[in-house]
């Protein structure tokens, strides 16, 4: 790992405020990529409580919120999110073939509609960097104007903790192998 990670004993009082804050949050504990973020206490307020309202306060379930997330660390190959999200992506009842599929850059089958677009829209704002009107639209009547904000919310949110996972090397807990190469 490229950068040491406090303990609670060695951060100053804002970057204490922040971590006892995203103790006391949903979570229960700190994100892993906060640690890192708390050299900018408040950048790591913010992020974290983004990343709680991403996580907790969406329209969608976790089955259908973690495709963006699974899509996103995908697009990165950061490993430390796809082994967190494949975790939670399961305990909230995501088919298992969709995650395989997703990890080995296949297009998943969806039985939900809702799913396939949530999917195609993350693909589209990674890989065409954007979301052309014909998708847009489609996109607007199935999952409302709110559920394609939260899309591109939850795509953005989790590049910028991929990209945090990746350059300071995150790695997976002892004894875990990536399953992204």
């Amino acid at each position: 790992m490229r950068l040491k990670l406090l303990s609670p004993g060695e951060m100053n009082e804002s970057q204490r405020q922040t971590y006892d804050e995203s103790i006391a949050g949903k979570r229960g504990r700190p994100p892993a990529p906060m640690m890192a973020w708390l050299n900018s206490p408040d950048m790591a307020r913010h992020a974290t409580r983004l990343g709680e309202v991403l996580r907790y306060d969406t329209i969608f379930p976790a089955k259908l919120s973690e495709i963006a997330i699974l899509v996103t660390a995908r697009h990165w190959t950061a490993h430390y999110e796809w082994y967190a999200h494949k975790r939670l992506a399961l305990a909230g009842g995501m088919d298992p073939d969709i995650i395989d599929a997703i990890r080995d850059r296949r297009t998943p089958e969806f039985d939900d509609p809702k799913g396939k677009m949530i999917y195609d829209l993350a693909k589209s704002l990674h890989e065409g960097h954007g979301v052309e009107k014909g998708l847009y639209d489609a996109a607007v009547k199935l999952l409302s104007e709110r559920g394609v904000v939260e899309v591109i919310g939850l795509c953005g949110y989790y590049t910028m903790v991929s990209m945090t996972l990746n350059t300071f090397e995150f790695g997976l807990p002892e004894g875990e192998v990536s399953e992204l190469s």
